[in-house]
This record gives structure tokens, C-alpha cells and sequence, in this order.
């Protein structure tokens, strides 16, 4: 199997997406906001079109300690991927729950919390740096003799259970609640209410959570977001960001011990007297996009969402520099719509020259290809 399942379900996730949005416009609950919804979805792409470049080293690494250190040899049944599964999730747990608990780890998971609404859309919204974060967690796994290949796709359910609890939609679900990650857990966990903030880090199960004292219900309604809004709706610039600002406050932060503690204290640890820093940016207009940009970022959006998939589905077929080329193309795409979404001055002037670059490049095509049929 060349394709993981996360991949081959890219079409499901949009089609519910635009089932739940229809809905939302339907029963005016107002849980989608068209920017917001964009830029969800933008984090996403930017996500899997950067793992086409980095997740060969981080499955290289994985695929290393198996053939060297393994301590046994596992095969492939129905219980070994039970089993799998739970050590996956369990994995999952604490990887997540240092994620919240660690500045440096947070910086990778950040993206995901973002958003100050919660819907589909928000659970495609991942963090392009988490994956170098997160795979060290996994790395007994290997260790204990569970294939690189057998990991990959039995992780990959682990991460598509995930998706349908990013909803307001499904409330209270009984006794499945004991055992299983829901809706009404993962409220929680996207909440800034500080009764709620590093609670509930499941990915599958629960139980871990109410195990190692992180859990807790859902009974007031949660306040969605990060307790320092990032105030855009641009994916790169949502990516990028928390890189930067814990760089900039690394470096002015004094003493070494200060800078230590900086990345591996939590996200909320001040040093003394250490001023808060508001980046002012990337601030979205407050009235949101006019219809005639909103229309002219949604076609573009399509047409980006149509060529990302091309690529992940045949990147296999191109050469490296090719799917590098193809990337940063796309990714230059997501930030252009992106900018023009939070109304930012210089927008309109970034677009222009990007769709002289398409224009451009488009042309370069038709030209090599009409070389070749004349060669």
C-alpha cells in the first residue's frame, strides 16, 4: 500500500466538512465563519505537503531502530494490531499531554488550537513541526518489534478516529464516554476557560486521562482558542508563527537558565519581570473579507485544495526537485489567499504577482511540453 488511510480519506473529511457547513448555514448556529474555515483547512494542507519532504527522515529513523535494535519479531495478526493500537494511543497520550506541558513541544501543536471556533475543519488544522516532536515517543514501539509499515498504518486509524469529535453537533454520548475520546471530552480540550486548559488528551481513549489525573467533563460551554489569539487566518503565517515568537523570546530572554526554562517549561512559565509581547502583525479586518474577495480566495482555494491532492496522490511519480518545486508553490498559494482573507494592505500586490508566477509557469509547461512532442 504506496498511500496511508489519513490520505485516502482526504475526500471523506471534505465531504463532511461541506455536509456539517450546510447544516451550520442551515440552522444559523454560526459554527463556521468562511476565513476561519479557510485557514483551518490551509494549516491542514500545509501540513501534509510539508510531511511529503520531512516524513521520510522521520520514518527513516523509526524504520532504523527496528532493523538494528529491535527485541523481537511480531507478527502480523488481529491481536498484535489490538495491541498496536493501544500502545499507539498510549503513546499518543503522553506525547500529546507534553505537547500542552512543554514550550518547545507546544510550538508544534499550537496550530491546532488556534482556530476560535470548533468544527470538521478544525480537526484538519495540524501543526507542520509536531511530527519532529512527537516521533521520539514512539521510538519503543520500534523497539519492541512492530514494523515500520504495520506502525504507520494502524497509526493512522488512531488519528482518523480523531476527526469526528470536532463538533458541536454530537453532545453527551453515555456510557461510551467512559472508555472513549467524544465530542463533549474534546470540547474541553480545545477550551482557554482555565478550569479546562490541559485537560482530556486522548486521542482514542479516555482512560489514560482519567488514569493519570488529566481528565475532566464538560459542563460549562468552552471559549475556544489559545489565551494569546493569533489573530489571523493566514496557514503559513499560523505555521510559522509560534516558531518565531519562541525564538524572538528565546534570545531576549537573560541567562542561560532563563533560556532552558523558556523551552522546557510550560507555554505560560514568565521569567521576572519579563514583559508580554502582543505581535500586532498579521490582524485580520474586523468585518472579515468583502463578498468579492471572499469569492475570488474560495475559487483560488478549490484549485489549490485540487493540486495538493494531485501531488499527494502521485508525488511518487515526480522527481524530488519537481514535489519541492510543486510545495513551495502551493504553499506560496496558501499564504497569497491567505493574506487577502485578514485584509492585510500589501494583499492585493502579493496576488498580482503570484498569478503572473502561475501564469508564467503554466506557460513554461505548455512550451516544454510541446518541446517534447516535437522531439
Amino acid at each position: 500500500m504506496t498511500l496511508n488511510p489519513i490520505v485516502l480519506s482526504i475526500p471523506i473529511y471534505f465531504v463532511l466538512i461541506v455536509l456539517e457547513w450546510s447544516w451550520d448555514l442551515y440552522t444559523g448556529k454560526k459554527h463556521y465563519t468562511f476565513e476561519d474555515a479557510l485557514g483551518n483547512i490551509g494549516c491542514g494542507l500545509t501540513q501534509q505537503l510539508t510531511n511529503l519532504l520531512s516524513k521520510v527522515g522521520v520514518v527513516a529513523l523509526y524504520t532504523w531502530i527496528y532493523s538494528e535494535y529491535r527485541f523481537f519479531d511480531i507478527e502480523h495478526t488481529w491481536y498484535g494490531a489490538f495491541v498496536l493500537f493501544v500502545l499507539i494511543d498510549f503513546c499518543y497520550y503522553w506525547a500529546h499531554r507534553l505537547s500542552h506541558e512543554v514550550n518547545l513541544f507546544w510550538v508544534g501543536h499550537v496550530v491546532h488550537h488556534q482556530s476560535e471556533e470548533y468544527n470538521f475543519s478544525v480537526a484538519l488544522r495540524q501543526g507542520t513541526f509536531q511530527t519532529f516532536f512527537t516521533s521520539p515517543f514512539y521510538w519503543p514501539l520500534a523497539l519492541l518489534g512492530f514494523d515500520p509499515y504495520w506502525f504507520l498504518y494502524i497509526g493512522a486509524f488512531v488519528t482518523l478516529y480523531q476527526f469526528w469529535i470536532h463538533t458541536e453537533y454530537i453532545k453527551k454520548m453515555g456510557w461510551f464516554e467512559f472508555v472513549f475520546n467524544t465530542p463533549s471530552h474534546h470540547r474541553v480540550h480545545h477550551a482557554t476557560d482555565a478550569q479546562y486548559i490541559d485537560k482530556n488528551h486522548g486521542g482514542t481513549l479516555i482512560i489514560w486521562d482519567r488514569m493519570f489525573g488529566t481528565f475532566i467533563m464538560e459542563n460549562e460551554a468552552p471559549t475556544y482558542g489559545i489565551t494569546n489569539p493569533l489573530n489571523s487566518f493566514n496557514p503559513v503565517y499560523a505555521t510559522l508563527h509560534p516558531v518565531v515568537s519562541l525564538w524572538k523570546r528565546f534570545v531576549q530572554t537573560p541567562g542561560v537558565n532563563n533560556k532552558l526554562q523558556v523551552l522546557f517549561r510550560s507555554p505560560a512559565w514568565k521569567y521576572e519581570n519579563e514583559i508580554e509581547t502582543t505581535d500586532v502583525t498579521a490582524k485580520p479586518s474586523t468585518n472579515g473579507a468583502t463578498k468579492k474577495v471572499r469569492i475570488y480566495t474560495g475559487i483560488w482555494f478549490l484549485l489549490v485544495i485540487g493540486l495538493a491532492a494531485n501531488l499527494l496522490f502521485n508525488y511518487q511519480n515526480y522527481d524530488l526537485s519537481f514535489n519541492v518545486f510543486y510545495v513551495f508553490g502551493l504553499l506560496f498559494s496558501l499564504w497569497s489567499i491567505g493574506n487577502l482573507n485578514d485584509g492585510l494592505a500589501y494583499a492585493k500586490k502579493v496576488e498580482v504577482l503570484r498569478s503572473m508566477l502561475v501564469v508564467g509557469v503554466l506557460l513554461w509547461f505548455l512550451w516544454q511540453s510541446n518541446l517534447s512532442g516535437l522531439i
